[in-house]
C-alpha cells in the first residue's frame, strides 16, 4: 500500500530575492496564477553534493524540454559564497548523481556517452577538458562512490552486468526477445518491468588510473545495494537480498566484506527493511549506523529509526526511539559524536542531529519548509528545501538560517503570484485529533463561500506538507494550479499518514478505507462550518492512494460534485499478484483465500459502487506496475454501467510517475477541466 514517490520527498527555502525589485503594488498587479504551461519553465534541483573542501556544490538541475517532449538535466555547481554558478554540462536526458573527487579536481556523474544509451560514469576535470567515460558496462549502475584515497570506485551494477571485455552469450535473434522466467515472489517493479530470475545487482571495484573493473560480490544468487566504504577504506558495508527487492519476511543482510576482490562478506545483522536503506560509518570505523524499519505487520506504516551497530560485533541499540518519527539519510558528525538526520515531522521535515550516547536531538532549523538532503563538509552545512512559495533550491544552512546558494526557479516566481498557505486542527468524528493544510487562492476574499476540493496525498505513508515539489508527481503543486483557478485546496493528514507517530501511521492496519476517510470528511466540515466552504461545490481527488481514497469517499458519501481518481484501484482483490505490493498483503492481510470477507471488505468502492453518485475522472499511465491501470478501468466500467457520468484517460507508455512532460501537463489541464465542468458557479 505503499503507493506513493519516495519518501520524504522534496522541500525547499523561501526566497523573497525573486521579488526584490517589485513593490508590492507591482506584484500584486502583475503577477499571475499559476498554470500547466509552468511545468516548461520550472526547473528541479535534485542529488546536492559538497565538494571536500566545502567550497563549491554539485547538484542536477533538470528542465522539460517542449520539442523534444521530455526531461533534460544537467550537472551544475554553485560556489559557497552564492557568487558563481556554472553549468558543467549540457542538458541530455537521464543524467545523475554528481560526485566530486577526494582531491576536488574531477567532477563525476552518470550519463549515456555519445551514441550510446547505456548510462556509464563520466569523468569532468574541473581544470577543462571534455568529460569522458571511465566504465563501459551493459547492465545498469544503480551506484558509485570514490574510495576514501580516490584511488577506486564503488560501482552497484543491476544485471546484466557484463563488463567490457567478458564474455557474453550470443542470442539467437536479437529482433526477438527472450521469454521471460520469473521464480521470485516480488516478480515487477513499476518502471523496471518484469523481475527475471538471476536479474539480481551487484558491487564491483573501478581502478583508477587503469579503469580496470573486478567484481567485488559476483555470482552471488542474491542482490546486494546500499554500499558504503569505512573511512579507512579498507571495508565495504552492503544490504544483501535474495530479491531485487526486500525479502518475503520483510527483512534484509547487513554485510560487511574487505575491499579486496575474492573477499568473502561477513553478515552483520539481519534486520527489518527500511523505507529507503541508508548506511554510515563512524569516522574511526567501529559503529555502523543504519536504519531499521517495522515488523512486515506494519511494513506499509513507515517509522524508519536509527540503530547503531559495532563493527566488530555485538548488540546494536536504537538511537531514535525517543523522537517517534521516521528518520534518513544518516551520516556522522566529523567527530563520531553525533548523526545528523532528515526528521519527518508533523507538516515538514527538518534537519538534525543525535548525540551518539544518548540520543538526545538537536534541532539545527525551525520553520514551516521541508529539507529533503542534509549535506556536511569542511565545516559548512548545505540543505536541499523547500517552502510555500519557493521549489527546491539549494541553500547554506547557517546557525539556524538558510542563505540562498541556488536561485534557478527565481524568474518564474517573480511572475506568479502563489496562493497562501493556512496550517488547520480539527476533530474527526471519533474525536481523534487531525492535521492539515488550506490553500487559498491569492485574491482570497473573506467572507465569501468558495468552491472547495479536497486533494488527497498517497501513499498513505507520506504526508503534506510546507513545500513546493516540482517533480512528476506534484501533489503539492496541483494545489497551487487548483488555488490559482479560484478553489480552495484542502490537504488533510489523515491517520496512515506520517508526520504524527507509529500508532497515527499504523491505525488504519488492515482497515483501509474507514479512519482515512472519517478524517478526510471531518476536514470538509470543518470548512463548511467555518463559512469558506461552499457545501453545493465540493470536489474531491488524488493521485495513487490518494486516487484510491478518493474511491472509498465517493462510495460512501454522495456530496462531491466532481472527483478525480488519478492511479487508483477500487478492487483490491484485483491487484493481489498484479501490483508490486506481495508482502505488504501477505502480512496485513494475509492471502485472499484465507480472509475473503477482509479482502471483500476493503474493495467496497467496486463491490459498492451503485452507491456512486459523483462524476469521476480515472486517470493512469499504460505501463504502472505501482497502481496498475486496471484499477480506474474496473472503476471507469462501473460507473459507465451505472449511468454515472465518468470518462477514463490512459497515457501511452507512462509509469505511476508520468516523465513525458506534454502528459503531465496534459493531465493537470484534465483535472483542472473536470472541476470546472461540474464545480462552476
Amino acid at each position: 500500500m505503499n503507493r506513493s514517490v519516495p519518501r520524504l520527498a522534496t522541500l525547499a527555502i523561501a526566497t523573497v530575492l525573486a521579488f526584490a525589485s517589485l513593490t508590492p503594488a507591482e506584484a500584486a498587479d502583475s503577477r499571475r496564477g499559476l498554470t500547466p504551461d509552468d511545468y516548461y519553465r520550472i526547473q528541479s534541483i535534485a542529488e546536492p553534493t559538497l565538494s571536500p573542501d566545502g567550497a563549491w556544490v554539485a547538484y542536477v538541475v533538470t528542465t522539460n524540454d517542449r520539442e523534444a517532449d521530455e526531461p533534460r538535466s544537467a550537472i551544475w555547481m554553485a560556489s559557497w559564497d552564492g557568487a558563481e554558478r556554472v553549468r558543467l554540462t549540457a542538458p541530455a536526458n537521464q543524467v545523475a548523481t554528481p560526485r566530486f573527487s577526494r582531491d576536488g579536481r574531477y567532477v563525476s556523474y552518470l550519463a549515456a556517452p555519445a551514441g550510446s544509451d547505456t548510462r556509464q560514469i563520466m569523468l569532468l576535470d574541473r581544470r577543462g577538458g571534455e568529460p569522458r567515460p571511465i566504465t563501459s558496462v551493459t547492465g545498469e549502475i544503480t551506484d558509485y562512490a570514490w574510495s576514501p584515497n580516490g584511488t577506486r570506485l564503488l560501482v552497484t551494477v543491476a544485471e546484466p552486468a557484463a563488463i567490457a571485455g567478458a564474455p557474453r552469450e550470443p542470442e539467437a535473434d536479437a529482433k526477438v526477445p527472450k521469454p521471460i522466467v520469473i521464480e521470485a515472489m516480488h516478480f515487477k517493479q513499476d518502471e523496471d518491468g518484469y523481475t527475471a530470475a538471476g536479474a539480481g545487482q551487484h558491487l564491483y571495484l573501478l581502478e583508477l588510473p587503469s579503469q580496470r573493473m573486478g567484481a567485488l560480490t559476483p555470482g552471488s544468487g542474491a542482490s546486494d545495494s546500499a554500499a558504503v566504504w569505512s573511512a579507512d577504506g579498507k571495508r565495504i558495508a552492503f544490504v544483501r537480498t535474495r530479491e531485487r527487492s526486500v525479502d518475503q519476511d520483510g527483512m534484509e543482510d547487513l554485510e560487511l566484506i574487505d575491499a579486496e576482490p575474492g573477499a568473502a562478506p561477513r553478515r552483520l545483522a539481519r534486520i527489518y527493511a527500511p523505507n529507503q536503506q541508508h548506511l554510515a560509518f563512524s569516522p574511526d570505523g567501529a559503529e555502523l549506523a543504519y536504519l531499521q524499519g517495522l515488523e512486515p505487520k506494519w511494513y506499509a506504516y513507515i517509522q524508519d529509526r536509527l540503530v547503531l551497530i559495532p563493527v566488530a560485533g555485538g548488540a546494536s541499540r536504537t538511537i531514535s526511539a525517543g523522537l517517534d518519527r521516521a528518520v534518513a539519510t544518516p551520516e556522522f558528525s566529523a567527530d563520531g559524536k553525533a548523526v545528523c538526520v532528515v526528521v519527518e515531522d508533523d507538516l515538514t521535515q527538518y534537519p538534525a542531529c543525535l548525540d551518539v550516547a544518548t540520543g538526545s536531538p538537536t534541532r539545527l532549523y525551525k520553520g514551516p519548509a521541508a529539507i529533503t538532503a542534509f549535506l556536511a563538509a569542511a565545516g559548512h552545512r548545505a540543505v536541499l528545501a523547500s517552502s510555500d512559495d519557493s521549489p527546491p533550491e539549494v541553500a547554506a544552512l547557517e546557525d539556524g538560517t538558510l542563505r540562498p546558494l541556488t536561485q534557478h526557479n527565481a524568474p518564474l516566481l517573480a511572475d506568479v503570484r502563489l496562493g497562501t498557505v493556512e496550517e488547520l486542527s480539527f476533530k474527526s468524528r471519533d474525536g481523534t485529533q487531525v492535521h492539515g493544510l488550506l490553500v487559498k487562492p491569492a485574491d482570497f476574499e473573506a467572507g465569501r463561500l468558495y468552491p472547495t476540493i479536497l486533494w488527497i496525498h498517497g501513499g498513505p505513508n507520506g504526508q503534506d506538507q510546507h513545500g513546493l515539489p516540482v517533480d512528476t508527481y506534484p501533489l503539492e503543486l496541483e494545489r497551487q494550479l487548483l488555488a490559482a483557478q479560484g478553489y480552495l485546496v484542502l490537504a488533510v493528514n489523515y491517520r496512515g499518514s506520517s508526520g504524527r507517530g507509529a500508532a497515527f501511521a499504523r491505525a488504519i492496519a488492515a482497515d483501509w478505507g474507514h479512519k482515512e476517510v472519517l478524517d478526510l470528511l471531518a476536514g470538509i466540515d470543518s470548512l463548511v462550518a467555518r463559512k469558506l466552504a461552499d457545501p453545493n461545490r465540493l470536489g474531491i481527488g488524488g493521485w495513487s492512494y490518494g486516487g484510491i481514497l478518493t474511491d472509498y469517499t465517493i462510495a460512501t458519501d454522495t456530496r462531491f460534485k466532481a472527483a478525480v481518481s488519478g492511479a487508483g484501484s477500487g478492487n483490491q482483490l484485483s491487484m493481489y499478484g498484479s501490483d508490486e505490493y506481495v508482502l505488504q498483503y501477505t502480512h496485513e492481510l494475509v492471502a485472499p483465500w484465507r480472509n475473503p470477507a477482509l479482502w471483500l471488505k476493503v474493495s467496497y468502492p467496486f463491490f459498492h459502487a451503485d452507491r456512486i453518485r459523483t462524476p469521476t475522472l480515472f486517470l493512469g499511465g499504460e505501463k504502472d506496475f505501482n497502481v496498475p491501470i486496471a484499477g480506474g478501468e474496473q472503476m471507469y466500467q462501473a460507473l459507465r454501467a451505472l449511468g454515472v457520468p465518468t470518462e477514463l484517460v490512459v497515457y501511452p507508455g507512462q509509469y505511476h510517475l508520468f516523465t513525458r512532460p506534454s502528459y503531465i501537463r496534459d493531465r493537470a489541464e484534465r483535472v483542472r477541466g473536470w472541476y470546472k465542468r461540474y464545480l462552476a458557479p
